[in-house]
């Protein structure tokens, strides 16, 4: 009688996160255990269970790497979220690679880097992976940082060298051809980085990178003069114009290396947040306050500190890399990964709400400034608004094919946006978020943002409005 009386108590007792977890891993039910744990915040479980339930979904995500990656990778994704183990890091990164999120992949395996340094294996997956992009310098950084003693030495050895020798023969490569236009008299020559009195072969710090640096030219970056006598400086990823503005050689080499180094990380910044970066080049035009109003006319340039279209990023006021302009060419690169996604051009204002698209870019713009969110200033108009009987924020709705710019409070139209995309973050992460993009933009807007918005988190665009208005007084 006794024996009953447990047992039924015993099944009486809920199940804790950590035992719900363990017993679908043990009966291998991969999707259950997902959607058991897809959603919602890691922290309303107990602190000493999220280990328990990461371990779980780990095991889920070694199960179905090989025949199931996309799987595998939301588990990994989630067992992250509950504990970044080094288990947990280096089954997601495995996913990621599989399922050709490569920036993903990256972004795992420097995290890996950062919180087990005594790991090989992260070191090593990640130097093999530049090594493939063809970044011999990102790739030395890592393998460097492969410890002596552990098994992955030989290998990153190995790997290190060939990596040091794709550094020199894309310097030569260079140098040769310089030499070559050179003896042809063409005025518009390039040279190689290495040559340039030494300004950028010192050590580079890979700030994205956390503790690696390198003795190596940036990126293999080349400099040159176009047919409208700008300066035009470029690379695999970046094509960067500006006008000389009576800079000497030395203002120019100062100059270029400081852009250089705000679009190195506009690039893995992006890469760290939404976990998507652009694979094509980008042309980014620096203006001076007056040329962009020559360009742009005063209206524009009175009101925008960066625009793109047409894949080019202009930057206003760009003579000084002021820490707003460098915030500003961060947002300005957002929009042209998600024109990328969406299929290059201005496809992603095709495709995707002008709220959805600028609520991402300052979103991310916010990441880079380490701010939480809007301005104190502007939480409490927000709030003051929202004191009123019966008024409300604008609707999001009514930004769907109307930029923020033209609303008539366009700063809080802008916050208000990012509030909406802050709130799908919260919810479900960077994945999901994209997830919803390449949806709608492959679909070429079937299904509608509305239908995907449903799909994706269970939710309307009045009920975002609403969270995003009940948001605003608990800041």
């Amino acid at each position: 009688m006794r024996s009953l009386l447990v047992a039924l108590l015993v099944a009486a007792t809920p199940q804790t996160p950590a035992q719900k977890a363990k017993e679908l891993s043990g009966q291998k039910a991969w999707e259950e255990l997902y959607l058991a744990f897809s959603s919602g915040d890691a922290t309303t479980v107990p602190s000493e269970q999220r280990a328990g339930v990461s371990g779980a979904l780990v095991k889920g995500c070694q199960a179905l790497l090989k025949d199931d990656a996309v799987m595998a990778y939301s588990l990994g994704e989630r067992a992250a979220v509950f504990e970044e183990s080094a288990p947990a890091l280096r089954c997601l990164a495995s996913a990621a690679r599989k399922t050709e999120q490569r920036a993903a992949a990256e972004a795992t395996l420097v995290k890996g880097v950062t919180l087990f340094p005594k790991d090989g294996g992260f070191p090593l997956e990640l130097g093999k992976l530049l090594l493939e992009e063809q970044d011999s310098a990102g790739a030395q950084a890592a393998l460097e940082k492969v410890p002596p003693r552990t098994r992955e030495a030989a290998e990153a050895k190995k790997l290190l060298q060939q990596a040091r020798q794709q550094t020199l023969q894309e310097d030569s490569a260079r140098a040769e051809a310089t030499r070559i236009s050179q003896r042809l008299g063409n005025s518009a020559t390039t040279r190689p980085v290495s040559a340039r009195a030494g300004e950028e072969a010192a050590v580079v710090s890979l700030e994205t990178r956390p503790g690696m640096t390198v003795r190596t030219p940036r990126v293999g970056f080349e400099s040159g003069v176009n047919s409208l006598g700008m300066r035009v400086r470029a690379n695999s990823r970046f094509v960067i114009t500006y006008f000389n503005n009576d800079r000497d050689f030395a203002q120019r080499a100062d100059y270029e290396g400081r852009i250089v180094e705000i679009l190195e990380t506009a690039h893995h910044f992006t890469q760290k947040v939404l976990g998507e970066t652009r694979e094509k080049p980008v042309t980014i035009v620096l203006y001076t306050s007056a040329e962009f109003r020559t360009v742009f006319g005063d209206k524009v340039a009175n009101t925008v500190a960066g625009r793109y279209f047409n894949n080019a990023i202009h930057i206003n006021n760009a003579a000084e890399m002021t820490s707003q302009t460098k915030a500003t060419i961060v947002h300005e690169y957002v929009h042209a990964v998600m024109a990328e996604i969406c299929g290059g051009g201005n496809m992603d204002t095709a495709f995707l709400p002008m709220w959805f698209n600028e609520g991402v870019a300052m979103f991310v713009e916010w990441k880079y400034l380490d701010v939480p969110g809007p301005t104190p200033e502007m939480m409490e108009r927000m709030q003051s608004i929202l004191a009123m009987p019966d008024v409300h924020l604008v609707k999001l709705r009514t930004m769907t094919k109307i930029a923020p710019i033209k609303m008539g409070d366009a700063e809080m139209a802008y916050d208000i946006s990012g509030l909406a995309v802050q709130e799908l973050m919260r919810r479900e992460g960077a994945y999901r978020l994209m997830t919803l993009t390449r949806d709608v933009c492959r679909g070429r807007g079937q299904p509608s943002f509305d239908k995907a918005l449903m799909t994706h988190y269970g939710m309307t665009l009045d009920d975002l409005d609403k969270e995003v208005e009940e948001s605003v007084p608990k800041r």
